[in-house]
């Protein structure tokens, strides 16, 4: 059996195992790594027995995990009557060759105990610590056995771009990947990209070209904001949920947060580009909650707004705008400690790190003026957050 590959990534694929110890993919949105991996994976094991750990640094469930790529990968290739595809395993029906899942961060005597791993194949890498790979890479021990890496960068200085990138170790195949290397993108996501490089090149080169993003003075939120894993507190304030509506290229996001000890905890989202009116109620219901409390939103979409309450049955209204309610909310948000992001939320973490002000041309100072875009979960959060943002109007500051 053979499987559509990205011609680059031909060698990766065809090199028997042990050939290498480590295969990296990295590089920009939409360039069908994590898609590659799976089916290659897929088609080993399905040719002989192996035991293939998958990983993540954070990894609170099997939903946080590659299971449901794997298993929509192997639907798509028709080996769904020879693969079990279970809970928190997906095991081969005649072979037995098995996927298991597990977290690096939280699971280390876990990891250190895994034997006999032919590949682990540590997804989202970019979060990896350098003690998780510390733990991990002795554990994969097996003769012939072999790690497999994909990551898009985050920062320079982050262990795994440092480690794969920067370091080059010995035998590794590292390939740096883009869009314009999957035949086939979606042609949302290629006008998205193209819209991207006009609007925002440096964003673009980081978001789509793979490169890493440095730190700015211009960031809005620069040194505010992690990422970490966390379980909310029954003291805490909140869920509270908040809506932005996308329009063309802009994603439709929902946000669900907390407020507690001085930060603002980011807990679960969902969004995506060009959802139609009558599947907003199913995205929305991705979030834990979303039925049970109200939702405020961007109120510039009123047949939205009354879509979504009568025909999704969903709590949503309009949140108040007031001169000044932008640079209102971007306060607020740096009023507190830290902006706590889960790592499941991909989006939050991205924006956190584009969000910016425009710069001088001249000087390359930052402006007292955003800079459009990278802003969606944001403005979700300060339409969540609206009561608490204006608790009581300024002097002369008048509602809109």
């Amino acid at each position: 059996m053979q499987v559509a590959l990205p011609r680059k990534l031909y060698r990766f694929a065809s090199a028997p195992l042990g050939t290498y110890r480590y295969r990296v993919l990295y590089g920009g949105r939409g360039s069908a790594k994590s898609w590659s991996i799976a089916r290659t994976l897929i088609l080993l094991a399905s040719q002989s027995p192996l035991r293939i750990l998958c990983g993540r640094e954070y990894q609170s469930s099997v939903r946080d995990s590659v299971h449901r790529l794997l298993s929509d990968q192997i639907s798509a290739m028709g080996l769904g009557g020879a693969w079990d595809v279970q809970r928190s395993t997906i095991v081969h029906g005649t072979n037995g060759s098995e996927f298991i899942f597990k977290g690096l961060r939280h699971n280390p005597q876990e990891i250190k105990s895994t034997e006999a791993v032919d590949v682990a194949w540590i997804e989202e890498a970019e979060a990896v610590s350098a003690e998780s790979w510390r733990v991990l890479i002795p554990t994969i021990r097996k003769p012939g056995s072999e790690i497999w890496v994909s990551f898009n960068p985050a920062q320079e200085t982050d262990p795994t771009y440092q480690r794969f990138v920067v370091q080059d170790p010995h035998r590794a195949l590292v390939i740096k990947m883009g869009y314009r290397d999957n035949p086939w993108l979606p042609a949302v996501l290629r006008e998205e990209a193209e819209e991207a490089k006009r609007r925002d090149p440096e964003a673009y080169a980081h978001v789509w070209g793979g490169e890493p993003w440095t730190r700015s003075d211009a960031q809005v939120l620069v040194d505010k904001w992690v990422v970490e894993d966390f379980t909310p507190a029954k003291t805490w304030d909140g869920p509270y949920f908040g809506a932005d509506w996308g329009f063309s290229q802009d994603p439709t996001v929902l946000v669900r947060f907390w407020l507690a000890d001085g930060c603002l905890w980011i807990e679960y989202e969902a969004g995506g580009v060009g959802v139609e009116l009558q599947n907003l109620g199913d995205l929305f219901r991705q979030v834990p909650g979303a039925e049970d409390y109200r939702i405020r939103s961007d109120g510039s979409r009123p047949e939205t707004i009354r879509y979504m309450q009568t025909e999704a049955n969903l709590d949503v209204i309009a949140a108040p705008k007031w001169a000044g309610s932008v640079e209102e909310g971007v306060t607020w948000l740096r009023s507190h400690d830290r902006i706590v992001i889960h790592p499941r939320c991909r989006r939050a973490s991205e924006e956190a790190r584009l969000w910016s002000y425009k710069t001088d041309r001249q000087t390359g100072d930052p402006l007292p003026v955003l800079k459009p875009g990278y802003d969606h979960v944001w403005d979700a959060v300060r339409y969540g957050a609206a009561p608490m943002i204006r608790k009581t109007p300024e002097p002369g500051l008048r509602a809109l």
